[in-house]
């Protein structure tokens, strides 16, 4: 570390320096972080509306290790070994938590992964924002991620129909989730099922400790 500051004060002036202080402690010490909050009806929607863009586009819907292990048999990557997606969080832990997983594959190659929760300790492993989801009584959680190389390709809203349908199958009546504020993209894509905004939840960390604030919408 201190070879590394002795090189910029050598390269660049005391300013920079500074700056760049400011910088790594604020996101190293401080953040804030702000999200919306949804809630979706789970009403019958059309697939044709919400079809993805790429070819040879496989579907699998996997909610235990053993399902997992037959797909991974099959061909198709084991998205439980994904390096990106469990940067994002444990997959195998997901799974033994009783999360449900919506894997997209192109030509067998994990494409993009759905989550679905039904209980809060499934939820805990994928969303750990404090949000209120009544799942005795017909609500569920979602999630889902697309992997770089496939985005912009119509994933995400095929993925987000096929959960929706999933769950309503299941008996569920609403789901929930969260997006981030600056998430731009995937409020549009979401935004194409006609969700409620409910809330807005900040969450706030310094150090080790973590604040979370939801602040209700008088326009949803």
């Amino acid at each position: 570390m201190i070879v590394k500051v002795r090189q910029i004060l050598k390269d660049e002036d005391v300013p920079i320096l500074l700056g760049r202080t400011i910088l790594y402690l604020q996101r190293k010490c401080f953040n804030i972080q702000n999200y919306y909050l949804y809630e979706q009806k789970l009403n019958e929607l059309n697939e044709a509306d919400h079809l993805t863009q790429i070819d040879n586009c496989s579907l699998k819907v996997i909610a235990t290790h053993r399902q997992a292990d037959e797909v991974a048999r099959e061909g198709f990557d084991d998205f439980r070994e994904n390096v990106f997606l469990n940067k994002l969080m444990d997959i195998r832990s997901s799974l033994d938590q009783g999360s449900i997983a919506l894997c997209l594959f192109v030509d067998k190659k994990l494409a993009h992964l759905g989550i679905m929760a039904i209980s809060e300790e499934a939820k805990g492993t994928f969303d750990s924002l404090p949000y209120h989801i009544d799942f005795a009584h017909g609500q569920a959680c979602s999630g889902a991620v697309t992997l770089p190389e496939f985005r912009n390709k119509g994933l995400m809203t095929y993925s987000c129909f096929k959960r929706f349908e999933f769950l309503k199958k299941l008996g569920y009546q609403t789901v929930r989730y969260a997006i981030a504020v600056d998430n731009l993209v995937s409020q549009k894509v979401h935004g194409k099922f006609g969700p409620r905004k409910y809330a807005r939840m900040r969450h706030i960390k310094i150090g080790r400790w973590s604040f979370y604030k939801e602040i209700p919408l008088l326009i949803v």
